[in-house]
């Protein structure tokens, strides 16, 4: 964990935001992301990409609406808030 906690905070503020929305909520999709964190949408797609160049936080299908993606941190700390989540 320490070594992602530094990796996160060389990030922008709304990358941390988000990586703390994904720790505290489990996985989500953007549009719940934004939600959650009340950031733009676009500021929470910025976040993502910033925070999975570090590999901090991994993409996989939404299994209710395939043309989604959900978000979960790489570490496995999060609990995953939807059981359809691949």
């Amino acid at each position: 964990m320490p070594d992602t906690e530094s990796a996160v905070a060389s990030l922008p503020p709304s990358a941390k935001l988000v990586y703390k929305t994904l720790q505290y909520e489990g996985a989500m999709t953007q549009a719940q992301l934004a939600d959650a964190s009340l950031l733009p949408q676009r500021t929470v797609r910025h976040a993502l990409k910033k925070l999975e160049s570090v590999d901090v936080v991994e993409e996989s299908v939404y299994l209710m609406d395939a043309r989604k993606s959900n978000y979960h941190l790489a570490d496995g700390e999060d609990t995953p808030s939807d059981p359809l989540a691949v």
